[in-house]
C-alpha cells in the first residue's frame, strides 16, 4: 500500500483524537507514579502503618494490571469510544473518592476503582490510536507522542506530585484527575470515532476467571516477594497458584471458541517478541525510578519537589528523541532503533551505577539520565508499533492491552527481585565494612543501589537480544499493520 491515503478517506478529526488520547494515557501513567510522593503526607492524616503503606500503590498496580485483558475485550466488543468514556467518568469519580477520604480503607478503594477503570481505557486508547491514523508516517507520529508519555510521564508523575503536595495537599494528587478526566470526556464525545470488533463477539468468562486470576496471584506474588522474600511461604504459594491457572489459561484459550486472549495474537514472532521485550524492559527500567529517587531524597537529602524535578532530563529526553524516533521508524524500521535504544539505556544505567555518597548530582546521574532517555525514546515508540503489527480489528483491543500488561507485570517483577538485591547487597556490604561508623549506612544502602543498578542495566541488554532475534519486520511494517489491522 501507498505511503499516502486519498484526503477523503482521511478523518478529519484525527489530530483532535489523538489530542484527547494522549491526555487519558497521560493521566494514566501519571497515577503510577504521582502518589509515591504523597505517601509520607498521607501517611499521618490517614494514620497509615508502615506495614500497610504500599497498599497505595500496590491497590492501582494489582486491579490495573489484572483486569487490562478483559478491558481490551470489552472495548473490542462493546466499542472503544462507548468504553474510554466510560473509563474517563470512572476514573474521575475514583479520583474524586480518593480525594476527600477519611480512612485508609477508602483510600485504598479508590485506588483500586482507579485501577479498574484505567484498565478499560489503556486499551482503548492504544486501540482508538490504530484505527484512526491510517497513514503510515502519521501513524508513526501519533505513536511516537502516545510513547513519549508512556516514556516520560511517571517522571512528570513525580514533579507533580511533589507540587502538589509542598504547596496544596496530598490529596490534589488524587484530585485533579477529576477535572482533566471531564475535560477529556467531553472532547472525546465531539471528536473521537466509534469502532468495534466485528464477528463473534461472546465473552470467554472461564478464561476471563483464569487469566485475572493468575494475573492477580503472579503480581501479589512479586510483591509480597518484595516484603517477606522470596522463600516466604505466602510468595511461594501466590507464585505456584499464579503458574497453575496461567498454564490452565492458556489450555482454555487452546479449546474456546472466542478466546479472551486468542493465542495469535501473541505466537506472531513479532507481537510476542514485542511482549517479551516490554516485559524485561519494565522490569529493568521501573526500579531505576524507585532507587535513584531513594538516593536522591536520603543520600542527598533533595526535597520531593527537588528530587521530581531532577527526573524532568529523562523527561525532555524521551520526549525530544521521541520526535527523531517517529521520523526514523518509517525509513529504518523498528529493529535498527530499539536494538541501540537499549544497548545505549543499558550503558546509561551502568553510568548510574557509579554514584556514591560523595558523588554529586550533575557530574554522575545527569548524564546517565540523558542517555538512557534518549536511547528509551527509540524503543518505546517502535515497540507500540511492532505490538500491533498486522494485528486483525477483531483483536486490536486485546493486543493493545497486551502489550500494557506486560509493562505492569514486568515493573512488578522488576521491583520485587531487585528490591531483594538491593537488600541483600546492602545488608553484605554493612558487616564487611563495620569499621565506617557513622558513615555505614549511607554507603550501605548506596551500594545495594548501584548492585540493583547493574541487575536492571544486565535487563535493559537482555531486552536488546531479544528485540534483535523476534523482530524481522523491517520499515514498511507500518504499511504492512495498515493493511492487515484497519481496512
Amino acid at each position: 500500500m501507498s505511503q499516502s491515503a486519498p484526503a477523503e478517506t482521511l478523518d478529519p478529526t484525527r489530530w483532535r483524537t489523538l489530542f484527547v488520547v494522549a491526555i487519558a494515557q497521560l493521566m494514566i501513567v501519571l497515577d503510577s507514579s504521582i502518589m509515591n510522593i504523597a505517601i509520607p503526607s498521607a501517611k499521618v492524616e490517614l494514620g497509615i502503618s508502615d506495614a500497610n503503606q504500599q497498599w497505595v500503590i500496590t491497590a492501582y498496580t494489582l486491579a490495573f494490571g489484572t483486569l487490562l485483558l478483559l478491558g481490551g475485550r470489552i472495548g473490542d466488543y462493546m466499542g472503544r469510544k462507548k468504553i474510554f468514556l466510560i473509563g474517563l467518568a470512572g476514573f474521575a469519580a475514583a479520583s474524586a473518592i480518593g480525594g476527600v477520604a477519611v480512612n485508609e480503607g477508602m483510600l485504598y478503594a479508590s485506588r483500586a476503582l482507579q485501577g479498574v477503570f484505567a484498565a478499560l481505557l489503556a486499551p482503548a486508547a492504544l486501540a482508538i490510536i490504530s484505527v484512526t491514523f491510517t497513514v503510515p508516517k502519521e501513524r508513526a507520529k501519533a505513536f511516537g507522542v502516545i510513547g513519549a508519555i508512556s516514556g516520560g510521564g511517571a517522571a512528570i508523575g513525580l514533579i507533580l506530585g511533589g507540587a502538589l503536595t509542598e504547596y496544596f495537599s496530598w490529596r490534589w494528587c488524587l484530585g485533579v484527575n477529576t477535572p482533566i478526566a471531564i475535560f477529556a470526556a467531553f472532547l472525546a464525545i465531539k471528536f473521537v470515532k466509534e469502532s468495534k470488533a466485528e464477528g463473534d463477539n461472546s465473552y470467554d468468562i472461564p478464561g476471563v476467571l483464569t487469566a485475572t486470576a493468575g494475573l492477580f496471584a503472579l503480581t501479589y506474588g512479586f510483591h509480597e516477594a518484595a516484603i517477606s522474600g522470596w522463600s516466604d511461604s505466602l510468595t511461594i504459594g501466590f507464585l505456584l497458584a499464579a503458574v497453575v491457572l496461567l498454564a490452565v489459561f492458556v489450555l482454555i484459550e487452546k479449546r474456546v471458541k472466542n478466546p479472551l486472549m486468542p493465542l495469535r495474537v501473541v505466537t506472531d514472532r513479532n507481537r510476542g517478541g514485542s511482549y517479551l521485550g516490554s516485559l524485561v524492559v519494565g522490569a529493568g527500567l521501573f526500579s531505576m525510578f524507585l532507587f535513584l529517587g531513594l538516593y536522591l531524597q536520603v543520600i542527598l537529602g533533595y526535597s520531593p519537589l527537588r528530587s521530581g524535578f531532577a527526573f524532568l532530563p529523562f523527561t525532555a529526553g524521551i520526549i525530544i528523541f521521541a520526535g527523531v524516533a517517529s521520523q526514523l521508524l518509517p525509513k529504518f524500521g523498528p529493529r535498527a532503533l530499539m536494538v541501540p535504544g537499549l544497548i545505549a539505556a543499558s550503558a546509561g544505567m551502568l553510568m548510574i551505577a557509579r554514584i556514591t555518597p560523595e558523588t554529586s548530582y550533575s557530574t554522575h546521574v545527569l548524564p546517565a539520565l540523558l542517555i538512557m532517555s534518549s536511547g528509551m525514546a527509540l524503543v518505546f515508540i517502535p515497540l507500540t508499533s511492532t505490538a500491533l503489527h498486522a494485528v486483525s480489528p477483531h483483536d486490536t483491543g486485546v493486543a493493545s492491552a497486551m502489550l500494557n500488561t506486560s509493562q505492569q507485570v514486568g515493573g512488578s517483577l522488576g521491583v520485587a527481585l531487585l528490591n531483594t538485591v538491593a537488600a541483600t547487597a546492602t545488608t553484605t556490604y554493612a558487616t564487611a565494612n563495620a569499621q565506617l561508623g557513622e558513615k555505614l549506612m549511607p554507603f550501605a544502602m548506596t551500594h545495594g543501589f548501584t548492585v540493583a543498578f547493574k541487575f536492571s542495566a544486565a535487563l535493559l541488554f537482555i531486552g536488546a537480544i531479544v528485540l534483535f532475534f523476534f523482530i524481522n519486520i523491517g520499515k514498511d511494517s507500518l504499511v504492512e499493520t495498515e493493511g492487515a489491522g484497519l481496512h
